[in-house]
């Protein structure tokens, strides 16, 4: 049956692709976007869009008119820039979702889907990460992504607004812009590797991450709102795969055929030394498929590169 979707930040990285997989479903998408990350051209082709502030709570009345359910993406996503305007990431991550939280409420219960993340464990040694051991965020970002589970709950038990969080580990893909300077490491290397420059490690190399394509986030978004409820459900979405950061510049350097220039720098301070999810919960409770594999991609990521468009972003 066609419905209509609110996608926040559907102009963004993740959410450009689900608008895309949605349309294609024979789906109508509204998109909620200030452009400050997203990009207008990533929006999909038979969306329509209002642009604004997420936190605008006549913006948000207008958003939530008439639609089935909202995927919440919007986000600053930078961990770093909540170190230099923390009292703005805050408002952007948590009291904003609040407001569409609040929304929701007011058009009558629509059903809220949203991306928390795994920087609510923090540096966590209970390996891997399953959505029962203790959160212990580090960054503001973190924390933030930890009340916005917490009040999503409120929402929920109190409001009666059906919920479910989505803890994203390290996603991936097409569309991950390596000019901006909060790019995840994959769309960074696979960018200096095509260009035949160096490429830079913190520390030795060694720290590992969870590395989950796109395409297995957009299905999880979408399986996840049919599971939404009033009991407020958290899962992990990842592959349940460790891989260090050597082995991903030597994986992708064989998907760019190019021979790697590795510079290592001095560790970050405060950096998590490894991080593994556990997809068990979520893959059953949510019935998602095998996640795709690294090499393949990571290939996806080089031939989108190839193609030429993040390079007309940099500078």
């Amino acid at each position: 049956m066609t419905a209509l979707w609110l996608v926040t930040g559907g102009c963004g990285f993740i959410g450009s692709h689900l608008c895309d997989a949605l349309l294609a479903d024979g789906q109508r998408v509204r998109v909620l976007d200030d452009l400050s990350t997203g990009r207008r051209d990533n929006l999909a082709s038979g969306a329509s869009l209002l642009t604004g502030d997420v936190g605008d709570p006549e913006l948000l009345e207008e958003a939530m008119e008439g639609v089935a359910g909202c995927f919440h993406l919007a986000a600053i996503a930078s961990v770093e820039r909540g170190v230099r305007e923390w009292r703005e990431t805050h408002r952007v991550n948590l009291s904003s979702f609040i407001a569409v939280l609040d929304a929701a409420r007011a058009a009558g219960g629509v059903p809220v889907v949203y991306a928390s993340s795994a920087a609510v464990y923090g540096s966590n040694a209970n390996l891997p990460l399953a959505e029962s051991v203790a959160t212990q965020p580090l960054s503001a970002y973190g924390a933030d992504k930890l009340g916005c589970e917490l009040h999503a709950r409120v929402a929920s038990v109190v409001h009666g607004v059906p919920t479910l969080g989505l803890r994203f580990f390290n996603v991936y893909g097409a569309r991950q812009d390596p000019a901006s300077p909060y790019s995840g490491v994959i769309s960074i290397f696979a960018d200096r590797l095509l260009r035949r420059e160096p490429i830079s490690i913190f520390g030795d190399g060694l720290q590992s991450r969870d590395f989950i394509h796109v395409s297995s986030v957009v299905a999880a978004l979408r399986a996840a709102m049919g599971a939404a409820s009033i009991a407020a459900p958290v899962f992990n979405v990842c592959s349940g795969h460790a891989t260090t950061v050597l082995d991903l510049a030597a994986t992708l350097s064989d998907a760019c055929g190019v021979k790697p220039e590795i510079r290592h720098l001095p560790p970050r301070a405060g950096e998590v030394r490894h991080s593994l999810g556990d997809p068990r919960a979520s893959q059953k409770e949510l019935r998602l498929p095998s996640p795709l594999p690294l090499p393949t991609g990571l290939r996806d990521v080089v031939e989108w590169m190839r193609a030429g468009r993040p390079l007309l972003v940099s500078g």
